[in-house]
């Protein structure tokens, strides 16, 4: 007997003569050998260095192998990059009596994704020994038997494979017996007792010898059996099968009791001795028996439970036939049933790996997933196509052999669509053609592609004078299509001023919310109106932004009372004027002008008489403030007639003024007022005198409408010829009005500009036109009186 052991020093040393070294290298792809049964930790190949990859990065990549079977049989080290041995390899276990036997891996690496496949071949190092169904034989022989009289054994197995599987048989020395080894056509070797010396039962009734099965291995192994013959009279014929070896078809899931044959042996004896009976031989596996079954009287094989092409597509049966005399020797045979495949295995579709999510930016052709699909059919039956919805922005490209990868296909936008629900369908080609569908979700994230968007192009804001500091005018509104980060907007006040000074002394704004506060109270009759522009940020990086520009409008307030311009009273005394008595009724005496510094309504006045000496005797228009006579006057009227008149606005509620005039009733206008005392007037400046004083009028005008223009080319937009807050009134001869309303227009001017925003504040422009009007209206009154 003999026998051999597999240590871990023969496996170091099997190892490093097998050579795990890299075979092939085409399209990604390397193979290794190693010999099963290695030890944990054993050396397979340094794949880190076979694949040019740069070990120090495999853990920040995450280097990793995927393997299709039940046992992570391999792992690779990711220090060092050597893929070593993680758990006993046993290449029986692992592809039974196939002649190859291959482990294939897929490599994954990311940051790029890099997709590698690797085979591993397990060679077979001789682990088993051949092995007899029985330890021993028991046969039965007539002493009749003639010489060369054949009779089969039962043939040994091993599970080895190649060279190291059952190579002979050997027979102990004995005086009646040699052994015939014979070979059947599937290449497995069976043995042969041949009877060369009759056997005689007197002599001796039975014989014992030891039949070795040697393997090819190196060294060798082998399994040895006894056999007993006992030495019988008659039935000295055996069944004969008409075949050697039986062969038939069946389909995988056959329906139990299915026919898978018939069994046919003869025997030319009679009566007992030549009814044969059927049976599977004692080397038969227990699954096969489990599958199939024989009837011992027909010799039909039926199938008895499931058979799965995936599992074994062919099934070896060894069956044997004996007569049912008393000294019946039984004949053996085997039946080869090959499985046909059909389409029962839907496709399988397994997820390797998924980059998600995956940036908005990202190129095509950026790989998302990697997907393995295995169909375990054969032929037609496991090949499968792979397909995605046309209507999503991906493609599918097939790498390796049932590797797929998943890729874009062109930009993504996620303020469009923020996620696909992408369906992989996985369909075979066989018939019916069975599939698999698999959803693959894959997210996209936000980069800062938008910046944000105010809701309206520009704002308009209303605000009343006298408002309260601190309090709020107005909100402006944006919104950032991004997320997160991206889409968190803070606003803030671009730097500017407003009549000379910073907008941020005017105006404040709530970054969070977008709230605009006005931090000081806004005077209509010096600020009318001014634009802040607004910007609004977002968070992203790099940050972006846009403008919109706030036109801020101060409404006015009735905060002013009239002013009484016209007529002004002399040393400070009552306003005064002379009626002569000859005058008609609607004489027009006098003309009171007013000026309100508010705007519209509140500007809009009215006068009455509030007290008079003779009521009846003088009136007031009441737009205009026209003094005039109600009738003629007579003798018996006073001299001296008393007039207190009210002028209101019309606003609410309405603000008013009063002026008192004096008037003077005479028969007829002297000459020289000197005797009236009080109530005259100043006698008009010499000639020579007015003329210089109209000359520097003209000088100033003109000084000052040169000034006009230089506001104006500087920025400036000038209010109208006619204020709006004023009304014209005609005096006596005309001089008076039409002073004053220069001296108006001229203010309104210069507050308009004071208030209006301008593109280059120019303060020495302002101060200069103000000292003209000062000087203006003095040689004004000087030219008037």
């Amino acid at each position: 007997m003999l026998s051999t052991r597999w240590t871990p020093l023969t496996g170091m040393v099997v190892c490093l003569l097998v050579c795990a070294c890299v075979v092939d290298l085409v399209l990604a792809q390397i193979r290794y050998s190693i010999p099963e049964e290695l030890e944990h930790g054993a050396f397979v190949g340094n794949i880190a260095e076979d694949l040019g990859l740069d070990v120090a990065k495999l853990s920040s990549r995450r280097f990793r192998i995927v393997s299709g079977a039940k046992k992570q049989y391999l792992e690779v080290n990711l220090e060092n990059g050597i893929l070593f041995v993680n758990e006993k390899i046993d290449r029986e276990e692992l592809c039974e009596r196939s002649p190859t036997c291959f482990l294939h891996l897929q490599v994954v690496i990311e940051n790029p994704l890099e997709l590698y496949r690797v085979e591993v071949e397990i060679l077979d190092v001789n682990d088993n020994s051949p092995s007899f169904p029985w330890s021993e034989f028991n046969l039965e022989i007539t002493e009749s038997a003639a010489p060369g009289s054949r009779f089969p054994l039962e043939s040994a197995q091993d599970q080895d494979v190649g060279t190291n599987s059952l190579r002979s048989y050997q027979l102990s020395t004995n005086k009646h017996f040699v052994l015939n080894i014979q070979t059947r056509n599937d290449g497995s070797k069976f043995a042969e007792l041949i009877l060369e010396t009759p056997l005689d039962r007197e002599q001796q009734k039975t014989h014992e010898m030891v039949l070795t099965a040697v393997d090819g291995g190196s060294p060798e192994r082998s399994g040895t059996a006894l056999i007993t013959i006992t030495v019988l009279d008659a039935n000295d014929n055996v069944p004969v099968f008409d075949r050697s070896v039986y062969r038939a078809s069946l389909v995988e899931n056959a329906p139990r009791g299915t026919l898978v044959l018939k069994l046919n042996a003869t025997d030319l004896d009679e009566g007992a001795n030549g009814e044969v009976s059927y049976a599977f031989s004692g080397h038969a596996p227990l699954k096969v028996r489990e599958l199939f079954s024989v009837d011992q009287y027909t010799g039909e094989i039926r199938v008895k439970g499931i058979v799965d092409y995936e599992k074994a597509s062919v099934y070896e049966l060894y069956v044997q036939a004996k007569d049912r005399g008393a000294s019946a020797v039984a004949v053996h045979s085997k039946v080869l049933v090959d499985i046909l495949d059909v389409n029962d295995n839907a496709p399988e579709v397994i997820l390797t790996s998924v980059s998600t999510p995956v940036q908005e930016d990202a190129p095509p052709g950026t790989v998302i997933a990697v997907i393995s699909v295995m169909d375990r059919d054969s032929g037609e039956n496991g090949n499968v196509d792979c397909q995605i919805p046309s209507n999503v922005p991906f493609q599918l490209h097939s790498s390796f052999k049932n590797y797929y990868t998943l890729v874009t296909s062109e930009f993504l936008d996620r303020e469009a669509v923020s996620e696909y629900n992408i369906t992989l369908t996985a369909r075979d080609l066989g018939s019916p053609s069975l599939s698999t569908r698999k959803t693959i979700l894959v997210q996209v994230s936000d980069i800062n592609d938008n910046p944000p968007r105010f809701t309206q192009p520009s704002y308009t804001v209303y605000v009343t004078e006298n408002n309260a500091p601190g309090a709020s005018i107005c909100s402006v509104t944006a919104f950032d299509p991004d997320s997160n980060q991206n889409a968190y907007l803070s606003y803030s006040i671009l730097e500017g001023q407003i009549q000379g000074m910073p907008v941020s002394t005017y105006v404040s704004i709530n970054s969070d919310n977008g709230n605009i506060y006005a931090l000081r109270s806004f005077d209509y009759e010096q600020l009318r109106n001014f634009q802040i522009r607004v910007q609004a940020q977002d968070a992203g990086f790099p940050p972006l932004s846009s403008n919109v520009t706030v036109n801020v409008f101060v409404l006015d307030q009735n905060d002013n009372a009239p002013v009484i311009v016209s007529p002004l009273p002399k040393n400070g005394t009552v306003a005064t004027e002379v009626v002569p008595r000859s005058v008609d009724a609607g004489y027009l005496v006098a003309k009171i002008t007013a000026l309100d510094a508010d705007a519209g309504q509140n500007s809009r006045l009215s006068y009455q008489v509030l007290q008079a000496t003779d009521p009846g005797l003088f009136s007031v228009a009441l737009y205009t403030g026209e003094i005039r006579t109600i009738r003629r006057l007579v003798d018996k009227d006073a001299t001296r007639q008393r007039l207190v008149i009210l002028v209101k606005d019309n606003g609410q509620p309405p603000l008013s003024a009063t002026v008192s005039i004096l008037l003077s009733v005479v028969d007829n206008v002297p000459e020289s007022l000197s005797d009236f005392g009080d109530l005259t007037l100043s006698p008009p400046p010499p000639s020579n005198l007015a003329l210089y004083l109209i000359v520097s009028l003209s000088t100033i005008s003109l000084i000052f409408l040169v000034a006009i223009i230089v506001l104006t080319l500087s920025g400036y937009n000038l209010p109208p010829l006619v204020p709006t807050n004023c009304m014209e009134v005609n005096g006596n001869n005309g001089t008076l009005s039409q002073a004053y309303l220069y001296h108006s227009y001229t203010e309104h001017v210069l507050w308009s500009c004071s208030s209006l925003p301008r593109r280059e504040p120019s303060m020495l422009v302002l101060r200069l036109g103000r000292l003209f009007l000062v000087i203006h209206l003095f040689m004004s009154y000087f030219t008037i009186w």
